[in-house]
């Protein structure tokens, strides 16, 4: 599938300082893309950008392989959910949903092109006049033909209008279509029913189904939403998380979600896009992304995790604290220096002397679903999960499987 948004070497400068540096994104239709990183990496001057909000300093934005950035925001074929919603207090649930139907003129475009014909049609008649005025020989026979040629002229422009009215929607039909759209995306957030509720009465959650629905009404083709769902609270934003996928498939367009949430991004993308200090760091599916990571920052950002440095002594065996360990990895230099990524939820801990690497248990927190042990070795610190409960103290072996192990270029 071709590529919907192209971003081709985006940059970005404020005061001097680089915000972007060189930003190169494919995004396809109705895929949900996640623009992840810490504050200050970027992520939501790229989705202003592509908004239409801030100019870039050099590089392109493609919709379609057509270049937008002279484009306007309101010409866009984009809507935004902000932060905060901007929701309308002194409208009800409805109106503030019907809201940029209402400011959409539905005619505008018949109106237009109404206008447009008759400038087309008074150039025509002046061309005709100028040849009457200026006819040395005063010809009755010109005189009769440009007098035909606009009345053929104005009978057709007459007509043209007329069809283009016809087009035209009644404030009455225009209001029951208004009726119509409301409640499809009502429903389609989950808040048929909640036309008459004023906004002061809905809870978080409900107001921000309410700013997507009227991001939704007038139909385009991306949705951009900027951090919606920081200000919930933990429970609330679980639940919005699946519902904005929900909502994403219903809808059946693009969204572009800016957060530093990486649960959130887990959760709802299609593909992640992992931003650092103005980079694109990696690009891939949630699973590519978490099993996968391309470097140290990447691995740390998403999820929690043991890094170790090592070398790779060849193809499937790599040396860290002090022993070779066979992996899964290949495609590097002979003893080329690596980061190796061992996730808290692929250590096991099982008795002394049937492991790979000793050491004691250095600290217990239970975390509710799991506990969260810290086991001392000789080298270092490693942090596990598990359902097993073990003392302060023990003496443990820390054991996994080759496919456990990833390794990395050291960036």
């Amino acid at each position: 599938m071709m590529a919907f948004i192209e971003l081709k070497d985006v940059t970005k400068e404020f005061n001097n300082q680089v915000v972007l540096r060189g930003i190169d994104l494919e995004i396809k239709s109705n895929e949900f893309v996640t623009l992840l990183g810490p504050s200050g990496c970027g992520k939501t001057t790229t989705l202003r950008i592509i908004g239409g909000f801030i100019e870039p300093t050099g590089g392109e934005v493609l919709f379609d392989g057509v270049d937008i950035l002279k484009l306007p925001a309101y010409k866009r074929p984009t809507n935004t959910v902000f932060q905060r919603y901007s929701l309308f207090p002194h409208l009800n649930v409805f109106e503030n949903v019907a809201f940029g139907l209402r400011v959409k003129d539905q005619n505008r475009e018949a109106k237009k092109e109404i206008t447009t014909l008759k400038e087309i049609y008074k150039k025509q008649i002046d061309e005709l006049q100028y040849k009457v005025d200026h006819d040395r020989t005063s010809s009755l026979e010109l005189k009769n033909q440009v007098k035909l040629e606009k009345k053929e002229l104005k009978e057709k422009l007459d007509q043209d209008i007329k069809d283009l009215q016809a087009t035209f929607i009644s404030k009455k039909k225009y209001e029951f279509i208004i009726e119509e759209k409301v409640s499809k995306y009502l429903k389609m957030v989950g808040l048929d029913g909640y036309e008459n509720r004023s906004i002061s009465k809905l809870s978080g959650g409900q107001m921000q189904r309410v700013a997507i629905a009227r991001a939704l009404i007038n139909e385009p083709k991306v949705l951009l939403l900027d951090e919606p769902l920081a200000a919930l609270d933990l429970k609330l934003r679980q639940e919005m998380q699946y519902e904005l996928k929900e909502i994403q498939r219903s809808a059946g367009i693009t969204f572009i979600f800016v957060t530093h949430d990486q649960e959130e991004a887990l959760t709802m993308s299609d593909k992640i896009v992992v931003m650092n200090k103005g980079e694109i760091q990696q690009v891939g599916t949630p699973v590519d992304i978490y099993n996968e990571p391309i470097n140290r920052f990447v691995a740390n950002f998403i999820g929690e995790s043991n890094i170790v440095s090592g070398i790779m002594k060849q193809d499937y065996l790599v040396h860290f604290d002090g022993f070779d360990f066979e992996c899964v990895d290949k495609g590097f230099d002979t003893n080329q220096e690596v980061d190796i990524v061992l996730r808290p939820e692929d250590l096991d801990i099982v008795e002394l002397g049937t492991g790979k690497i000793s050491g004691i248990v250095d600290s217990v927190v239970f975390k509710g679903v799991h506990f969260e042990i810290d086991v001392k070795t000789e080298h270092r610190i490693y942090t596990v999960h598990t359902t097993d409960f073990k003392a302060e103290g023990m003496k443990v072996d820390l054991d996994w499987f080759p496919e456990d192990i990833h390794v990395m270029e050291v960036w």
